[in-house]
């Protein structure tokens, strides 16, 4: 008995050498950035309101967005900041559907608002740097035609800037609308987009959080941001030559001009949840390539030596370097099994790292509620799915996945908005393994 106990624990520990590099690399940090965040956020602070509130302009890309922006608009409409302070506007990058229907509608329906629509390239890019030059406002806050504005958003965002005279430009939280969410009708899809809705709240109130804190925010939402117009336009603008043109905004404020980023965590902006396993593989590989993208052309000296010193090195190896160890174990497992590895030393292995996993999902779900306690009906949903906490490393996984396709496909791939999705992806590996199939087969004969 002592024997295999002890061949067990021997095999186990080769095995298990393989967990320290979440352990050391994602998991340890994770829980003390909890403990940070949980004690620095125990107790609110109330921001002054200032004497005469600014105005601010209010930019919306628009791309065939017919369905949603007049929602989009009415929430700006509901919003607790005075309209009359708001300039609104519409840069619609040749849209092919009827948006300037939705447009007048609003037109019509809330003649308080300062609404126009510009047409300009096409491109979000685009859009964008042409709107910029249009505003008048103090600050510029941008956000896509598909979501809506929790009400007191632009307010709380707003007293953020004026109560810190040092912030350049802030990220919003995104989170996926909840009603959308309960009125899925398939349960595998419910499944998919309440992990999608954990995973955007412990990013924002937790991830976003605890990055903001020494000023090394890797990217604001290109959903929802906003800027010192006077600290934007010292920028190039956004850059028309990535697809990850909101991460670098966010490396040309923080980087190049030294300024300050940061997240307002009491700002929302709901966005639709995921439609489909397709458009989390298209999406998830959009933001590699954009990330991969904006890294090269703005980091030379990215060296491991400066692992310690240069966060950009840690994140660059906690997001893609270590996505290939992931994919060694699963290989490896199935190498081991035929080297003589028991199945349950392999599957206790998995249970442990994924018992690991889990207590990091528990801490940041802790760090979300504490976060959420100004927003009473949001906390209850988060509150209510509990349970997904079990299921959120499972779905980290699948991500890192496509992220690793992501980083794979960039290598030879040229980057567009709209990738090969995972249903054409499998069929092509299909077509590919059956080649070679018959391949085989006529060799034989």
């Amino acid at each position: 008995m002592s024997y295999w106990l002890s061949l067990t624990f021997y095999k186990m520990g080769f095995w298990i050498t393989w967990a320290l590099i979440p352990v050391v690399v994602e998991i340890v940090p994770a829980f003390f950035s909890s403990i940070w965040l949980i004690a620095r956020n125990w107790h609110t602070s109330v921001l002054d309101i200032p004497a005469k509130l600014p105005v601010i302009s209010l930019i919306i890309p628009v791309y065939n967005s017919e369905t949603t922006l007049f929602e989009c608009i009415q929430s700006v409409n509901d919003s607790t900041y005075p309209a009359e302070l708001v300039q609104i506007i519409l840069a619609d990058n040749q849209s092919t559907d009827n948006s300037f229907a939705a447009y007048e509608r609003a037109q019509n329906e809330f003649p308080n608002l300062n609404l126009r629509l510009i047409h300009t390239e096409q491109g979000k890019a685009k859009a964008l740097n042409s709107a910029i030059y249009s505003s008048i406002g103090t600050y510029i806050i941008n956000i896509d035609s598909d979501g809506v504005l929790e009400k007191n958003a632009l307010m709380n965002m707003v007293l953020r800037f004026e109560n810190d005279s040092e912030l350049s430009a802030l990220t919003g939280t995104i989170l996926p609308q909840k009603q959308l969410i309960k009125a899925s009708k398939k349960r595998i899809l419910k499944l998919l987009q309440r992990n999608e809705y954990f995973e955007y709240a412990q990013a924002f109130l937790s991830g976003r959080v605890i990055e903001a804190r020494n000023n090394q925010l890797f990217t604001m939402s290109g959903a929802f941001s906003a800027f010192r117009k006077n600290d934007l336009l010292q920028t190039f603008l956004y850059n028309t030559g990535t697809i990850g043109e909101d991460t670098d905004m966010t490396f040309q404020i923080r980087d190049r001009l030294k300024n300050k980023v940061a997240i307002c965590s009491d700002a929302i902006f709901y966005i639709e949840p995921i439609d489909s396993l397709n458009d989390l593989y298209i999406q998830r590989q959009r933001w590699q390539t954009g990330e991969l993208e904006v890294v090269n052309q703005n980091n030379s000296d990215l060296k491991l030596k400066s692992f310690f010193k240069n966060f950009l090195v840690r994140r660059m190896m906690l997001d893609h370097t270590f996505l290939f160890p992931k994919l060694i174990w699963l290989a490896a497992s199935i190498v081991l099994l035929f080297l003589g590895y028991s199945w349950i030393v392999l599957l206790l292995s998995y249970v442990l790292i994924y018992f690991l996993y889990l207590i990091v999902s528990l801490l940041n779900y802790l760090c979300v509620l504490l976060l959420l306690r100004g927003f009473t009906e949001e906390k209850a949903f988060f509150r209510a799915s509990w349970w997904v906490v079990f299921t959120l490393p499972i779905y980290n996984f699948i991500c890192s996945w496509f992220r690793l396709i992501g980083t794979l496909n960039s290598m030879t791939k040229k980057s567009s908005w709209n990738a090969i999705n995972f249903s054409q992806e499998i069929q092509k590996i299909w077509l590919l393994v059956w080649k070679d199939i018959k391949l085989i087969k006529s060799k034989w004969r």
